[in-house]
């Protein structure tokens, strides 16, 4: 545990550049929204008020079924994170994931706005924030974990055989937290399944009418 926290505590520059990274791509998800020509914010409304009447009438699968599917969903990012800190290529791939992250819940939040104002920004706050407070920071660690993981072979590489044999610990360490991130996903996945949805529907109804 104490390795765990000072491997932690020496990856702190890196959290700060993939939390950038991140919010970046926040920006650029937001901007898009604004890019998009009148026939395809047109598309993106009819999307939105589709999807807010089907709730509102039928409300969303239940929990017991969706969970597997979020949580599947969420552990592949930690478990694709992981696979590309393994390699030295897979260094980049690190990097657009987080910056994909980014513009996902940037588009998102900026559609919601565009389109319903405050009534889409309250629906944000109960959709789509939530959960994302937690899994964010989680993704962001596992990156930066992978990132330090990443450069530590290409540093093993470089420097010769003699260093290879040090990687055994850090790969250890590396995988601990892994796991440690991916179990945390799973209990974010429950709340994102059981939780979310409920306050999905208190917010719903506003969202019909001020369509």
């Amino acid at each position: 545990m104490r390795s765990l926290r000072l491997m932690m505590k020496e990856q702190t520059p890196l959290y700060i550049f993939v939390a950038v990274l991140f919010l970046v791509g926040v920006v650029f998800g937001a901007l898009i929204v604004s890019a998009l020509t009148l026939d395809q914010q047109q598309e993106l409304g009819d999307y939105l008020g589709n999807f807010f009447m089907t709730v509102d009438q039928q409300g969303l699968p239940a929990a017991q079924d969706s969970y597997w599917g979020i949580a599947a969903f969420n552990l592949k990012w930690v478990g694709l994170i992981w696979i590309l800190g393994l390699s030295v290529i897979g260094l980049p791939g690190i990097l657009i994931l987080d910056f994909l992250k980014g513009v996902l819940i940037g588009f998102t939040v900026g559609s919601l706005v565009s389109q319903y104002s405050w009534h889409g920004m309250l629906f944000a706050l109960v959709s789509v924030a939530p959960h994302n407070l937690v899994l964010i920071p989680v993704l962001l660690v596992c990156s930066a974990a992978a990132i330090a993981f990443s450069l530590l072979m290409i540093r093993s590489r470089v420097l010769g055989q003699q260093r290879r044999t040090k990687v055994t610990r850090p790969f250890v360490m590396y995988t601990l937290l892994s796991l440690g991130m991916a179990l945390l996903v799973m209990g974010i996945s429950g709340f994102e399944a059981w939780v979310t949805p409920v306050m999905m529907r208190w917010v719903t109804p506003m969202l019909v009418s001020a369509g």
